[in-house]
């Protein structure tokens, strides 16, 4: 088994962030069986599809890094490195461009959703965006893909892609590619903002006080705990109890996920409580599992030299795995090259 996942570098890291994608890829890795292989990468080459700042996406991906190995990803046991040290991805992008039809791109929902109207104001890499995804997966032989809802098309796309360069320039009894598998995650957790339940937890919010930053210490994570909004009601014993209750539902949301219980057992606990004694709770339970990981996160962020050679050590693995794939493409598209 082979699971392969990316994730695009955002800087300013919160709870959302950790509870949506990080943690989920910490589980992957800490189930893996004997000889099978994650690999994590941090999609530095898609982020240049949309307008970005070159400093910004810089420090981004590196603060990635620095996260995902605080919250848990070792690069002893997972692959973990960011694309533009693997030129191989752009590469078979490339190959894969010559199989890729203009048809199977142009019913890609997201690049709809991403060019919104000014569609002919988009980025080509934008368009040929879901080719590097699919050279990101099958340059490995990836046998499994998480995807979320708005990634399945992607997979699906990879999968057709696969399919026809094995059908136009290999034999049937050797594939250039493999054809991944879609895993569904585990629902990741929506974290909704601290100061409105129904927008999600965002770095863009303008308040600080609407997010956990991976950065906060246990005394700003307690304050903004204590300052959440709230209702004035209790807490309900039933889940049913919390509808058109977003704040509240979104503090137990929180509270469930970070100890790996359901909702129904944290109303079991404090039903008919108020947030006056809730909110102690909560803020306490999240200084407990966050310290850790905060503090790893903030010593590691300043230190340059090992999260550069945290990415120096996964690329040499992603490389050395991505060579025979690549080769094997240039060879069945009767490209001459030297091996060495």
């Amino acid at each position: 088994m082979r699971i392969v996942s990316g994730i695009q570098p955002t800087g300013q890291l919160h709870l959302g962030n950790y509870l949506g994608a990080i943690r989920n890829w910490v589980r992957m890795q800490d189930e893996m069986e004997q000889g099978s292989e994650c690999l994590f990468f941090l999609a530095d080459l898609h982020a240049i599809s949309m307008p970005h700042s070159p400093a910004e996406l810089h420090a981004a991906t590196l603060e990635m890094v620095a996260a995902l190995t605080a919250c848990g990803i070792d690069p002893d046991r997972s692959i973990l490195f960011n694309q533009a040290q693997v030129p191989a991805h752009a590469e078979l992008q490339w190959l894969l461009n010559g199989t890729a039809r203009m048809g199977w791109l142009n019913r890609m929902t997201q690049f709809k959703d991403k060019s919104g109207k000014n569609r002919e104001g988009a980025s080509i890499a934008l368009f040929t965006y879901p080719v590097l995804q699919a050279a990101d997966v099958l340059l490995y032989q990836a046998t499994h893909v998480p995807v979320g809802e708005d990634q399945k098309q992607h997979l699906e796309l990879a999968r057709d892609v696969a399919q026809k360069f094995n059908n136009d320039f290999a034999s049937e009894d050797a594939p250039v590619f493999t054809l991944p598998d879609a895993i569904i995650p585990p629902d990741a957790a929506r974290i909704m903002s601290l100061r409105d339940g129904t927008s999600k937890m965002s770095k863009s919010d303008p308040s600080d006080m609407s997010r956990i930053n991976l950065t906060d210490d246990a005394d700003t994570i307690m304050q903004k705990v204590k300052k959440a909004k709230t209702d004035p009601e209790p807490l309900p014993s039933e889940v049913e109890g919390l509808a058109g209750r977003p704040e509240a539902n979104n503090l137990v949301g929180i509270y469930a996920t970070m100890a790996n219980i359901t909702p129904e057992a944290v109303l079991a606990d404090f039903a008919g409580k108020g947030f006056g004694a809730f909110k102690p709770a909560l803020g306490e339970l999240l200084v407990e599992t966050l310290g850790t990981i905060t503090s790893r996160f903030v010593e590691l962020k300043q230190d340059r030299e090992e999260l550069d050679a945290i990415l120096a050590k996964g690329a040499l693995k992603a490389r050395a795995l991505a060579g025979p794939t690549l080769n094997a493409a240039y060879d069945a598209l009767g490209l001459v090259r030297s091996h060495h």
